[in-house]
């Protein structure tokens, strides 16, 4: 799955919205930030996890 291009624009408006003062040479920066993390996470919503126990039932052979 692709994540579309997280614009200047968006990022300034999202900034706003969070009520977080971002000044506009940031913008680009934090909109490509932004798009990095969200492709991340959409990779990592597409991993079928479902036999996969909890990290906090793991046990190393042997302890």
């Amino acid at each position: 799955m692709s994540v579309p291009p997280f614009s200047p624009e968006g990022a300034a408006e999202s900034a706003l919205r969070a009520g977080l003062s971002l000044g506009s040479d940031r913008h680009a920066v934090v909109a490509g930030t932004a798009h990095h993390i969200l492709t991340v996470i959409s990779r990592l919503r597409e991993l079928d996890l479902a036999e996969t126990p909890p990290a906090g039932s793991y046990r190393v052979q042997g302890r």
